[in-house]
């Protein structure tokens, strides 16, 4: 398509600005879109009545879907950096909007960096243990297994445009903020949802969305060929203790504690998910290459700040 087609405007001297495509752009990918220095923005978005509300924020709304791969077709060959944070269709083993993605950014030219946001539930039950990017992924429900095809999918792009396509990937765990949809825990705990006993417990690992958003911005610029970065905080916190804490700070009741038994019968599929897998993150990487610095490098830090900074 000629540039003075093009719905996103003719491109004359462009090719001098960095231009940063977000595919999903909600919570996070907004936070990205504060720290973007000098970098024309464009964000898909599948809901026209988001339009209004994006370029408020300074940034270029483009209507589309990638369950329609048809309406991606006016994108192609215009991001010099794409970042991905949509997630997979709820249904299924595999990702078929990532691969709907790369097959887009297969066409005309290639951006320089892909930065996809997958999870660390591809890692699977650790059973407590120390889990660098090297461990092998052990997906063990089918929602970590589309993670794990969507990962695939982007490392393939990056091997099939080696030499001038950069593609990583971040594994994130649980993202929470105090000014985030259901950021927090105090809902769960006003509802006094049960927790497992000691004996029971699990690891888990959180980053904060803030935190999260400089990541995934220097991981654009900075994040290697073909590299996994675990994006967690420093944080080594059984889930029960979490809550604990966060019933501290909030000055509520804490959890009740139950069997893993008892939870198998009384709470639902999905919590049960989360409490049958037990790592501990370890994000030397993300410090080192990306050199993210975090703000919240506890959770307690994070649920404590009542007056959030910008990211």
């Amino acid at each position: 398509m000629p540039s003075n087609q093009s719905p996103l405007g003719a491109l004359p001297s462009r090719f001098k600005r960095e231009r940063l495509l977000i595919i999903g752009c909600g919570d996070v990918g907004q936070r990205v879109v504060r720290v973007q220095r000098h970098v024309r923005v464009v964000a898909l978005t599948s809901s026209p009545a988001r339009v209004a509300a994006l370029r408020a924020q300074g940034v270029t709304p483009v209507v589309g879907n990638l369950d329609v791969p048809v309406s991606l077709q006016r994108l192609a060959g215009w991001a010099t950096r794409v970042l991905h944070l949509a997630p997979p269709p709820l249904q299924g083993n595999t990702d078929p909007r990532t691969l709907a993605l790369t097959r887009l950014l297969m066409r005309r030219s290639a951006p320089r960096s892909v930065v996809y946001g997958s999870t660390s539930g591809v890692y699977g039950d650790c059973e407590g243990a120390w889990v660098a990017e090297h461990r092998t992924v052990n997906p063990i429900t089918p929602r970590a297994q589309r993670r794990v095809d969507a990962e695939a999918r982007v490392r393939h792009l990056g091997r099939l445009r080696a030499g001038t396509l950069r593609a990583s990937v971040l594994r994130i765990p649980g993202i929470y903020a105090p000014d985030r949809e259901g950021g927090t825990p105090r809902e769960r705990l006003l509802r006094g949802t049960p927790v497992l006993a000691p004996a029971d417990d699990v690891f888990t690992n959180h980053i904060h969305a803030n935190d999260l958003a400089r990541a995934c911005q220097l991981a654009l610029w900075r994040g290697k060929s073909q590299r996994v970065y675990n994006v967690n905080d420093d944080s080594q916190l059984l889930m029960g203790d979490y809550f604990d804490m966060a019933a501290a700070l909030y000055g509520l009741a804490k959890p009740p504690r139950i069997s893993r038994a008892q939870a198998q019968t009384e709470l639902p599929p999905m919590q049960l998910s989360f409490m049958s897998e037990s790592r501990r993150l370890v994000n030397t990487r993300m410090k080192r290459e990306l050199r993210v610095q975090l703000r919240y490098a506890q959770v307690r830090d994070g649920l404590n700040s009542s007056a959030l900074p910008r990211v």
